[in-house]
């Protein structure tokens, strides 16, 4: 607990982006990776929900037809986190999933711009 509220101390306070905030999520849609919407040519469907919750790293370019192209929010544990912030789509939140030890670890390098 202590090095949690040390890691804690490090973070800068965020609230969600304005655009999230100003959403009443009427219509909201989680999409997983397991790949059962392959072949379902569903993505102009989810392109229309309000927000758009993307779980783990499923690709999204090159199976649009399939799952939509919309992501405002990416939810995934640090393995599956962009290694480049030119992955980070601009529009989206990403968030990252803490549970093991090393998740913290991972956070606390994140955010010292430390080597794993």
């Amino acid at each position: 607990s202590d090095k949690l509220k040390d890691l804690l101390e490090l973070l800068p306070e965020h609230d969600l982006p304005e655009d999230l905030k100003s959403k009443n999520c009427k219509r909201c849609v989680v999409v997983g990776s397991g790949g059962i919407l392959h072949g379902s040519e569903l993505g102009h469907l989810l392109n229309q929900f309000d927000i758009v919750i993307r779980l783990n790293d499923a690709p999204v370019q090159g199976y649009t037809d399939h799952v939509g192209n919309k992501t405002t929010i990416r939810m995934t544990y640090p393995e599956g986190a962009p290694l480049s912030e030119h992955e980070y789509p601009p529009a989206s939140l990403f968030v990252a999933v803490l549970f093991k030890r090393v998740d913290f670890n991972w956070l606390q390098a994140m955010v010292k711009n430390e080597t794993l």
